[in-house]
């Protein structure tokens, strides 16, 4: 319960815009450096990072995309990643071993951040999510970083991801003297993003209405995403999502609620391990599973009588593209979901093929999304 209450935390926080003028061409960053964080706070950092604290583990994902070994960095991080999926983890401790010995701060959620533990781990930066930042453990273990003589950046993936993706990729970028590697990877975003922003803005018709539904279960609830979040990347698609009027993270929606509005189209959000919904999805899992698991899902009572379901507009995506920048895969993935007419040429497999080469220090594999009907 208190890891599937901290996903939830995932799609809080407060969006500020950073305070950061990039050369047009990269040169090695200067210390002591100023920075305006992801949450507008002034942070300096006196001299070039080589000992970081994680306070989640998804931001290695964002450090493996800009640094070929991102590992040799750290002092310490959360295992949060490691408890939710574990095939990531895998993966990336095949690729780093001293992944294994790195000091855990927390209590595997990212949420319990352990006071006792980063008193005790040497670091010179500690890199927070902006969720955590909003919780009462976080802003004590901020406090307590500080006091030490410890800078704290807040990064933000999630809340806007429009704006904060890029955003924070140049921010980590120059925190730690990779800007060339991070203005890269966020103009591959922008133009992805600019691409469906002006297909969909010439369209004429309206797009389908759409529930991007957070690990189902066969309850009379279920979690949609709001207008924020991942939510951003339906309305981004030209979806009309059937929650935009909860707050913008998301929330509960009623059975009656979901079957009134009868979604064109529906997407279930999930994670590999399989412990928050029956669909399994994500790092390490096939293709098949994923789209079996997706099909056992939409069995259930609820789900068969939409006419998303009837239609086989069903489709399943990695819930985590809520937590770290290959959200762009997640964008296209939307788009040609829901108005396949605009998308003929718009693939997000080959936009993660040019992740993997161009980027990932190890690169991603698996089943990130998958539809129940290969053609739709």
């Amino acid at each position: 319960m208190v890891a599937f209450a901290r996903l939830l935390l995932l799609a809080l926080g407060l969006v500020l815009p950073l305070s950061l003028s990039l050369a047009g061409t990269a040169r090695a960053t200067d210390y002591p450096l100023e920075i305006v964080d992801s949450i507008g706070r002034k942070v300096d950092i006196p001299k070039r990072p080589k000992a970081i604290l994680l306070g989640t583990g998804f931001h290695l994902v964002a450090f493996s995309l800009i640094d070929p070994d991102p590992v040799s960095r750290l002092s310490g991080w959360s295992e949060d990643m490691k408890a939710d999926n574990p095939e990531f983890y895998a993966d990336f401790s095949a690729r780093f071993p001293a992944l294994d010995t790195l000091a855990r701060i927390d209590d595997g959620t990212g949420a319990g951040l352990s006071l006792e533990t980063l008193l005790t781990v040497p670091a010179d930066l500690a890199l927070l999510a902006n969720w955590q930042a909003e919780t009462e453990a976080g802003r004590q273990a901020m406090a307590v970083l500080e006091q030490s003589g410890i800078p704290v950046i807040v990064l933000d993936f999630n809340s806007e991801p429009l704006v904060t993706t890029p955003q924070a990729m140049r921010l980590l970028g120059r925190i730690v003297d990779r800007e060339a590697q991070a203005e890269a990877f966020a103009r591959l975003f922008e133009d992805k993003i600019a691409l469906i922003r002006a297909r969909v803005a010439s369209a004429s018709t309206p797009g389908p209405r759409v529930l991007l539904d957070a690990f189902p279960n066969p309850t009379p609830t279920h979690y949609a995403y709001g207008p924020g979040g991942l939510g951003m990347f339906l309305t981004l698609a030209g979806g009309r999502n059937i929650a935009d009027g909860l707050p913008r993270p998301g929330g509960l929606i009623s059975t009656e609620f979901m079957l009134a509005a009868d979604p064109q189209v529906y997407i279930a959000t999930s994670s590999p391990a399989g412990g928050y919904s029956h669909l399994t999805i994500g790092p390490g899992v096939s293709e098949e599973r994923a789209r079996q698991t997706l099909a056992e899902t939409v069995t259930a009572p609820m789900l068969a009588e939409l006419d998303a379901v009837k239609s086989g507009r069903v489709h399943g995506i990695w819930n985590f593209f809520n937590a770290v920048p290959l959200n762009v895969v997640a964008a296209e993935a939307f788009a040609v979901w829901l108005r396949p007419e605009l998308f003929p040429d718009v693939d997000p497999q080959k936009t993660l093929d040019e992740i993997n080469s161009r980027f990932a220090a190890v690169p991603f594999r698996g089943a990130y999304w998958v539809s129940l009907d290969k053609h739709k």
